[in-house]
């Protein structure tokens, strides 16, 4: 169901859930104990999710999803199963370490709220993205319209939340919903690129890097007294003494 590796300060999270990789209540409780596990850990930065079925998530189990709703207290037993992955999503989006999820196949419903939990997203070219919730009289709960809505703007989550539109990865990209986009071949070397290229980063920096990023969607002004304290703990931080004084001996010269 999920498989996790480790190297070079890279957690791989492989999505192994066929055929579709949905999402159930075991599902969730699973990927919830990686994140006990990974917390205990302190060597790594990046969490790099990908899939090895050919979407690379499509959203809720539906014949759990069927269950909830025929039982006799339906509505609430879909609450508690949408909460869970709202807790789940919002744990990944608040982990001080950078998140990265390779998009090679179908993204639909929860499997994009999932990778808009994520700071970075890369996706294949062609790859099928979506919301379509709003098309069986539902709404993308696991934080689909919250995220959206503060990643693209209201015109966006409206157009593919309200229109329930299926877009492809290149479409996807200009409209901001992901970063990157690739040729599906290239996709696997291009992430892990990406991936390696931040595991090289100061653990520290990248951590007050997102906090800071986070305060600056929060209300009011506090993202500046944020940048400022994060600016005073680094400066007492070890790593980034000794880089400092690197690169002015490397000026110096």
């Amino acid at each position: 169901m999920l498989h996790v590796s480790i190297s070079d300060q890279i957690v791989t999270l492989l999505l192994s859930r066929p055929p579709v990789n949905a999402i159930s209540e075991e599902w969730v409780r699973r990927f919830t104990s990686v994140l006990d596990d990974l917390d205990a850990r302190s060597d790594w930065k990046v969490l790099h999710l990908r899939s090895d079925q050919k979407v690379f998530c499509a959203g809720a189990d539906l014949a759990e999803v069927r269950g909830h709703i025929d039982a006799p207290n339906g509505p609430d037993r879909m609450y508690s199963y949408v909460a869970g992955i709202q807790r789940l999503y919002q744990r990944i989006e608040e982990l001080p370490q950078v998140t990265l999820a390779e998009i090679g196949g179908a993204a639909m419903g929860g499997g994009l709220e999932l990778a808009l939990a994520c700071d970075f997203r890369i996706a294949a070219d062609g790859v099928k993205i979506g919301l379509p919730e709003v098309q069986l009289g539902l709404i993308p709960g696991g934080g689909g319209t919250q995220r959206l809505t503060r990643l693209c703007g209201r015109a966006v989550a409206a157009r593919l939340i309200l229109g329930a539109e299926v877009i492809e990865g290149t479409v996807a990209r200009d409209l901001g919903v992901v970063q990157w986009t690739v040729p599906r071949a290239e996709l696997a070397e291009r992430a892990l690129a990406v991936a390696r290229r931040v595991a090289t980063l100061p653990a520290a920096a990248l951590a007050c890097g997102k906090a800071c990023i986070a305060a600056a969607l929060a209300p009011g002004a506090g993202g500046y007294r944020e940048e400022l304290e994060a600016t005073r703990r680094l400066l007492t931080n070890v790593e980034t003494r000794r880089r400092v004084e690197a690169f002015f001996a490397g000026g110096a010269r």
